[in-house]
Formats: C-alpha cells, sequence, structure tokens
C-alpha cells in the first residue's frame, strides 16, 4: 500500500496497480484546506483496481467536528473507503498541531457520520505524549488504552526495522505500518521490504497486518465500527 497527496507526481495508476501495489491512501485535507488532487485520482486509481481511501491531517485551527465534516464533504467515503485521521506534530506550523481532544472529537464526529471508525496514523513517541519530531513538540498527554483513539486501528509510522507499537494499542498492534516516507527509484534499495513504485515520483510505503485476502476484507467494510 502506498500513500500520496497533491504534491507527489502520479503518471499512470495502472502502472502502480503492476508494481504489486494493492491500495492507495491519498491526503483528502489539512484543517479546512481541501487537496485538489484528490478526486481526480480516486476516478483513476479504481479505475485501474486499486483499493481507495482518504486521510486528513489534524491541525488545531478549527474543532474537531469541524474539520471532519470538511473531510468528510470532501472524502465522500463509501463503504469500500478506508479513513484515516493524521495525528502527528505540525512542523511547518508548531501552533497548529491539532490537539488530544480535538482528534477524539473528529474520530467520533466520523464514527457517528459513517457507522465506522477512522484509522489513526500517528508516530509512537507521539502517541505516548513524549517529545518527538524536529521542533521537538509533545501532544501533551497519551492516548490511553480503552480511549476513543485507542478504539480507532492504528496505521504507524516508524522507519526502523522493528517499529515500535505505541502503549494505547500494546494488545492490538498495528493494522497498517508505515515503514518508509518519501522514497523514489533512487533510494530505495535500504532496507529488506520492497518500495519502488512505478507510476508515482515517489510515495510513503506501507504493509498491512496480514495476507491480500484480510486486506480485502478489512478495506470491504471490516474497519472497526466500535
Amino acid at each position: 500500500m502506498i500513500d500520496i497527496s497533491n504534491n507527489v507526481t502520479v503518471t499512470d495508476f495502472a502502472a502502480v496497480r503492476r508494481s504489486n501495489i494493492l491500495a492507495v491512501i491519498h491526503k483528502v485535507s489539512e484543517g479546512d484546506w481541501i487537496d485538489p488532487a484528490y478526486s481526480q485520482r480516486r476516478r483513476q486509481a479504481e479505475a485501474a483496481g486499486l483499493l481507495w481511501g482518504g486521510y486528513h491531517f489534524g491541525t488545531r485551527q478549527n474543532s474537531g467536528a469541524e474539520q471532519a465534516a470538511t473531510f468528510l464533504a470532501a472524502c465522500q467515503p463509501g463503504p469500500s473507503t478506508v479513513m484515516a485521521l493524521d495525528l502527528e506534530p505540525n512542523e511547518r506550523r508548531p501552533t497548529n498541531t491539532m490537539r488530544l481532544a480535538q482528534a477524539e472529537e473528529f474520530v467520533l464526529t466520523v464514527q457517528r457520520a459513517t457507522g465506522r471508525l477512522p484509522l489513526l496514523y500517528t508516530h509512537p513517541k507521539w502517541a505516548n505524549g513524549e517529545v518527538y519530531g524536529r521542533r521537538r513538540l509533545s501532544l501533551g498527554a497519551a492516548v490511553t488504552p480503552g480511549s476513543t483513539l485507542a478504539r480507532c486501528d492504528l496505521w504507524l509510522a516508524d522507519y526502523r526495522e522493528v517499529p515500535e507499537v505505541p502503549n494505547a494499542w500494546a494488545r492490538q498492534g498495528w493494522k497498517l505500518w508505515q515503514y518508509v516516507a518519501d522514497e523514489t527509484a533512487a533510494n530505495f534499495a535500504h532496507g529488506s521490504a520492497p518500495r519502488a513504485v512505478a507510476g508515482v515520483g515517489h510515495c510513503d510505503r506501507n504493509l498491512f497486518a496480514g495476507d491480500e485476502a484480510a486486506l480485502y476484507r478489512f478495506w470491504k467494510g471490516s474497519a472497526r465500527t466500535a
């Protein structure tokens, strides 16, 4: 699986599929901004036989409910559209980093509207309330087991050979693992997992916790509802 946004050049989604990629998660929104490439690329990717999903990059500028409404209006999720909230430090604008309460409100708003919980994309240090990133920011508190966010399936961002699972997901583990970011054909050789993807200029690469059949079951409607 790969994840991309409008700043990634896409030349051919059919070539992406031929690279043995099964699914794409595309950026939908950030705060109240909508990614202009999302809708057209969705049609192209689905026509190429790729599973489709959309994610929202959380910010502090609007309430979690308002951001969820923006996301849902642009994402137009169907039963087979995986949804995700990207909860991480805003390196470009640190004061615009989403707070824990906003993330919880976002997740609950999406669940009320769709009957499904989104994935939560995060780094272990960030989810555990530790200082993380170039700006040395912190979420302010850890995501706790049994909390609203911990009910979401985990999309883990960790670029080490063996990823660390945040404390709140210690029992269930990760559903998706983003094991490398911003890879190109020129630098994909590092590490043991396959990385190069035809049809895109660069992309983030992800693994699913299960086989191909399990991935299709998950994408076609097995995302968490509670």
